[in-house]
């Protein structure tokens, strides 16, 4: 069952997201060749506690850390580690989340280590592609196919592989709530309302479909080797306008 938000609920989720938009600002600032994905987790506890929130990621299912940090063919769900030191040319997702009033705020976002290759830009440019075009189908009496076909297709249109096993998903008092949202056309129909609040969140591949797990049990890698990108906004369904959660406030 989707929970729809109230509009107190959305007011703390909004600060929630606030204060995770603060954590990529910050990320934008520090990620430089030298610095280790350990680093990088501290930093993001800092700020977290700093605006009087709670790290969601940390102790979830047994996580130990506030962000996830996945490099180049890494996914998803990398563990932030002091020997895990970012070098030229590396791409890396920082995933993050806050619990601000009982509420939470979760987003995602790539990274360019220092000059990037043409391939890895090009990855990381059309994943935040896939990203607002499904953002932009977050419309009351929209289907929730809508924004799955949205993002597969964008997809598509430039050769990119789509991680399948995982997906965006519905937030609020916890992570991860109904609905689960494929990254591509599954024919899920359920109809979009006005208070739905879901994070999206596409995760494309510069060559096949193909992930594992690690052996840590957490970290998702390519099966091909080949670079992954991941972007994330919790988003607002209205009648108007889908609202980004996970924005700067003014």
């Amino acid at each position: 069952m989707i929970n729809r938000k109230s509009r107190d609920e959305i007011k703390r989720m909004r600060h929630a997201g606030h204060i995770v938009a603060l954590v990529h600002k910050k990320m934008r600032e520090v990620v430089e060749p030298g610095i280790s994905t350990k680093e990088l987790d501290a930093i993001a506890k800092s700020v977290i506690k700093e605006n009087k929130a709670i790290p969601t990621f940390l102790g979830y299912n047994g996580f130990p850390a506030c962000i996830c940090a996945s490099i180049n063919e890494k996914v998803v769900h990398g563990i932030p580690n002091e020997k895990e030191i970012l070098k030229e040319g590396d791409i890396i997702a920082i995933d993050v989340g806050a619990t601000y009033g009982g509420m939470v705020g979760d987003s995602a976002w790539s990274y360019a280590v220092g000059k990037i290759s043409e391939d890895k830009q090009k990855l990381m440019k059309v994943t935040e592609e896939a990203l607002f075009a499904g953002i932009s189908k977050m419309r009351a009496g929209n289907v929730l196919d809508d924004i799955s076909g949205a993002i597969e297709d964008v997809a598509n249109k430039n050769g990119m592989g789509i991680v399948r096993q995982y997906g965006g998903h519905g937030v609020g008092h916890v992570m991860h709530e109904d609905p689960f949202l494929f990254n591509y056309r599954v024919g899920d129909k359920t109809l979009l309302k006005s208070g739905y609040v879901i994070a999206i969140e596409p995760m494309l591949n510069l060559g096949g479909d193909e992930v594992f797990v690690e052996d840590d049990n957490w970290g998702v890698v390519t099966k091909d080797r080949k670079p992954s990108a991941h972007f994330e906004h919790t988003v607002l369904c209205t009648d108007d306008e889908p609202v980004l959660m996970t924005s700067l406030m003014e």
